[in-house]
């Protein structure tokens, strides 16, 4: 793991064996990962992300597994074929001052292509502010579909009563965090930008963390989705907060609506978000 932490702001340990995601996040000197406390998807793979604090989904699928178009023998992995994938590392630097570290994550896709993540992630050590930039690269010879999504994930435990999701993208525009009914509860809306064309979600006060609460922003250029679910059925005790780049529906669905859009080789799309406790 690659300790990630400057003045201010989260102390984050990234983990260059997959995909340099967070695997634990340190506020007020407490670790919000879920850890195990998590539900059991018989994948290792995202079994292992899964107890992190953010992990990665894409760049070809980005939710439960689905048959391969023109091959309905094969089907892409749950959450995608990134997660698991090592990352190689460009630059580090971590101060008092900032981190910042440039990585690579090739990825050979469940349909046959290969594309290149190229990854930066920044600490602002005078704001605290995270900052995650993703430029998604065909490094296939044929057109190919990107998806993304960001599972950040809270461990549920460490959450109070008084604690809400709070954005404009909520039709209701505030929830508690145990939302809907039951152990579980899912949902997935368009995400709302401000006239700056990011979204904002907040998530807190957390009592836990001294009463600071979670502050996401996202472009909403190509994570033009928020969605949001929890699973309180034991063991598992998690809360997740997540950008998309597509809606919850099928792959088929999102194809004969148009909504599948195709990276051409050697084209790239660019994928960020912001993340701060305050």
């Amino acid at each position: 793991m690659i300790e990630f932490a400057a003045r201010s702001g989260p102390c984050v340990f990234l983990d260059p064996t997959s995909v340099m995601d967070i695997a634990g996040c340190v506020v007020a000197g407490v670790d919000i990962a879920p850890k195990r406390a998590i539900p059991d998807d018989g994948d290792p793979r995202i079994d292992h992300s899964l107890e992190g604090f953010l992990f990665t989904c894409g760049p070809d699928h980005i939710r439960h597994p689905e048959p391969v178009e023109g091959d309905e023998n094969r089907f892409f992995p749950l959450h995608g074929s990134v997660s698991g994938n090592a990352a190689a590392v460009k630059s580090l630097e971590i101060s008092a001052l900032g981190a910042e570290c440039v990585c690579h994550i090739p990825v050979r896709t469940a349909n046959g292509g290969d594309m290149l993540i190229e990854r930066v992630w920044t600490l602002d050590g005078a704001t605290g502010a995270l900052e995650l930039t993703d430029t998604v690269v065909n490094t296939s010879d044929t057109p190919l579909p990107v998806m993304m999504m960001y599972h950040i994930n809270f461990g549920a435990m460490h959450l109070d009563d008084g604690v809400r999701l709070t954005s404009e993208s909520l039709p209701e525009k505030s929830l508690p965090w145990h939302f809907g009914e039951g152990d579980h509860g899912l949902f997935c809306v368009p995400a709302v930008a401000d006239d700056d064309g990011w979204s904002k979600t907040r998530f807190g006060p957390i009592a836990a963390l001294g009463g600071l609460s979670f502050n996401l922003e996202v472009d909403t250029d190509t994570l033009p989705f928020l969605q949001i679910w929890r699973n309180q059925e034991a063991p598992a005790h998690i809360v997740g907060i997540e950008p998309a780049s597509h809606r919850a529906a099928s792959r088929k669905q999102l194809a004969e609506d148009g909504e599948l859009t195709l990276l051409a080789p050697g084209e790239t799309r660019k994928f960020r978000l912001r993340i701060r406790f305050s």
